[in-house]
């Protein structure tokens, strides 16, 4: 798999991994102007490290939903284009708007990633949506961001069985994600996020076209 440019596998105390350019954010190991990307602490690094073809390519618009402090969407800042990173709790933003003083691309928003309508006269069409957020009704939050996405777009998406239903068995919990997915998007590709996260699928997909 070809890595999104800005994206490079580096070394670090001995040990190749993912790495972007930028300031740290997380206590992650740095050589020079390079930050190591912890697949650990990120959905996303972990799709990049299992192989998924996530179509990135380095300079995409950008809209991600559940951004936190900004561990993941810092990174993608450091080699995106434009990045609207939307995250509902105060806590979390405070270090999410401490990450975007030296990206200039990223921009948080202090928004319900349930309730798109939010943010809508802020977002621009976009390139990719990537999502990571902790709610029941993950794919509902998808279908209804999917009006941000433009045709040829991606969506890379990380489904949590346990912010389901804790009580079911995840691959039910994947089954019931996927099937409401494609009222909206064609799958092109998932997998189990292991080793790097418990109970996690990911997913990469492109919208539908219109009929």
């Amino acid at each position: 798999m070809t890595l999104p440019d800005g994206v490079e596998r580096r070394g670090f105390d001995g040990t190749e991994r993912l790495a972007t350019r930028g300031e740290p954010v997380y206590g992650e190991p740095t050589d020079g102007e390079w930050r190591a990307w912890n697949p650990h602490r990120s959905k996303l690094g972990a799709m990049l490290e299992l192989g998924l073809d996530t179509g990135l390519a380095g300079g995409e618009n950008v809209l991600y939903l559940g951004a936190a402090a900004g561990t993941t969407v810092s990174h993608v800042a450091d080699f995106a284009g434009p990045t609207y990173a939307v995250e509902f709790a105060a806590r979390p933003m405070r270090d999410l708007l401490d990450a975007s003083e030296s990206r200039p691309r990223l921009f948080p928003l202090l928004a319900d990633a349930r309730s798109p309508e939010e943010y809508a006269h802020v977002v621009e069409p976009v390139d990719v949506i990537v999502q990571d957020v902790a709610t029941r009704g993950q794919a509902t939050v998808a279908t209804t961001n999917a009006r941000f996405l433009r045709e040829d777009g991606r969506l890379l998406m990380a489904v949590k069985a346990r912010s389901e239903d804790v009580t079911r068995d995840p691959e039910a919990v994947f089954a019931d994600a996927l099937d409401e997915l494609r009222e909206a998007y064609e799958i092109l590709d998932t997998e189990r996020l292991t080793p790097y996260h418990d109970d996690h699928l990911g997913v990469v997909a492109r919208p539908l076209s219109e009929p």
